[in-house]
């Protein structure tokens, strides 16, 4: 723990406030003071609540005093995502029309993150409608990659992961129905954890209607940190039972004992579809240093990425065009209005009994993966198989629903099958971050997490950075 608070780790920030080295409110005051340094040249926090987050360090603070018990983060500052539920804050969706939308209750990741003792200092920004993996809406504009102006933070947790690359806060809230943690982790040198579906509980209060049924079978809420042992925390924040979930399962967030050695099944260029040279020289890296470790990696597909890949891509944006069509078309941004007629245009046209079908073959799918998963506890691959894309790569002439769904083809195919996946950098390439994700079994985020430790203590990428041009 040296260098200003700023900088420090979520466990150690919350360690200090318990021993009393440090208080809640220069923890907090700390993340204020590096948002406004920051923030106006990266456009990561869109709402900023200094006077509120201050209020609750005070107390929190005085907890800390009285000796009460005290929650995994208590006291520590982060940030939640514009598409959740926060009291009196507007679920805006990163849309104009949806900005006075504001929010009576907690959502149940706010609420449990609350519950941990946690300060959440701001909102994030994100793409409209969490529908590009780039973020920007007419609403708060553009949030930029600290690492470069000219590549995309990812989307849609894009302010999350901007944020937390420039050292405004050590967590972050975000949520992942098409790899929207994982994308912006790896393009913004960081670990996000999809976690396996059920075991995050989420609902939106303020929601007009239940959400789809691809929503409800894909997306999930996870956290965003900078090192795997504050991912490892706000998972089991995040984790607590909320009954306004029904899908949620009371999971132990570790598993059986496995022995040793784990086998992996690496996968530099999955579905032989092709793959970035600086891509695949990520994934044999941070096979090798597995390997190091102990962990029995083999080269092995796992069952049909591409098969399970262009059934997200059908579902999806089938439903999503069908339930939601004419809400883009009426609120959207141009930006997601492209981006989603890129994605409509590349889908063949899903008839109510080919939507049924694919739905059932969600399955066959997810029972393959499992059996394979029993003979290979871990998955290693690419989050993407190229590198980060340039700023508003979906509104390029050149560029194709096809080309994006190949290029994340397993970054999807997690969300199908409701595994878990974490994202960890494992370096840069020509000073941009590269990394890969670690897949597993059905609730064994444990095993997912600890071989992104391994990769990350070999291949460790240093961040806070100050953002750069």
């Amino acid at each position: 723990m040296i260098g200003p608070i700023w900088k420090w780790d979520a466990v150690d920030v919350a360690h200090g406030i318990r021993s009393k080295l440090i208080s809640s409110r220069e923890a907090v005051q700390a993340s204020l003071d590096r948002l406004a340094a920051v923030n106006p040249s990266i456009n990561a926090v869109t709402v900023v609540h200094a006077e509120q987050a201050l209020s609750q360090a005070d107390e929190a603070d005085r907890a800390v005093r009285r000796g009460e018990a005290l929650g995994l983060l208590h006291g520590v500052p982060l940030t939640t995502k514009e598409n959740v539920d926060q009291a009196g804050e507007a679920t805006s969706h990163g849309v104009v029309a949806f900005k006075d939308n504001i929010a009576l209750t907690d959502s149940p990741p706010v609420a449990n993150l609350r519950k941990a003792g946690a300060v959440v200092i701001g909102r994030t920004n994100m793409s409209a409608f969490a529908m590009r993996w780039h973020t920007d809406n007419d609403l708060h504009g553009p949030t930029y990659n600290p690492w470069n102006r000219g590549v995309t933070a990812g989307g849609s947790s894009g302010g999350a992961a901007a944020s937390l690359a420039a050292g405004i806060t050590a967590i972050a809230h975000g949520n992942d129905y098409g790899g929207s943690i994982r994308y912006p982790a790896y393009c913004c040198g960081l670990v996000g954890i999809k976690p396996t579906l059920g075991r995050v509980p989420h609902f939106n209060p303020s929601a007009k209607d239940e959400r789809s049924l691809t929503a409800q079978l894909f997306s999930v809420q996870g956290p965003m940190a900078r090192r795997v042992r504050d991912l490892r925390v706000a998972l089991q924040a995040m984790s607590l039972g909320d009954a306004r979930d029904p899908s949620w399962v009371p999971a132990p967030l570790e598993g059986p004992n496995l022995g040793r050695p784990i086998r992996v099944a690496m996968t530099t260029n999955p579905s032989q579809l092709g793959v970035h040279p600086a891509v695949e020289e990520a994934v044999r890296k941070a096979g090798d240093a597995l390997a190091r470790a102990g962990y029995e990696v083999e080269e092995v597909e796992p069952p049909d990425t591409d098969g399970v890949a262009e059934l997200w891509w059908h579902l999806a944006w089938w439903e999503f065009n069908e339930l939601s069509g004419a809400g883009i078309q009426k609120f959207g941004d141009e930006g997601v209005k492209q981006a989603i007629e890129m994605y409509v245009d590349s889908t063949p046209k899903v008839d109510l009994q080919a939507y049924m079908r694919g739905v059932a073959a969600r399955a066959t799918h997810l029972r393959q993966w499992l059996q394979f998963l029993e003979r290979y506890p871990l998955v290693l691959g690419p989050v993407s198989t190229e590198l980060p894309f340039l700023v508003d790569f979906d509104r390029q002439s050149e560029m194709t629903g096809e080309t994006l769904r190949r290029a994340q083809r397993l970054l999807i195919a997690v969300n199908l099958l409701g595994l878990p996946a974490v994202a960890v950098p494992t370096g840069l390439s020509n000073g941009i971050p590269v990394g890969v994700q670690l897949i597993g079994s059905q609730f064994r985020e444990d095993l997912c997490l600890d071989a992104a430790e391994v990769i990350e203590a070999e291949l460790k990428l240093d961040t806070p950075i100050e953002p750069r041009g």
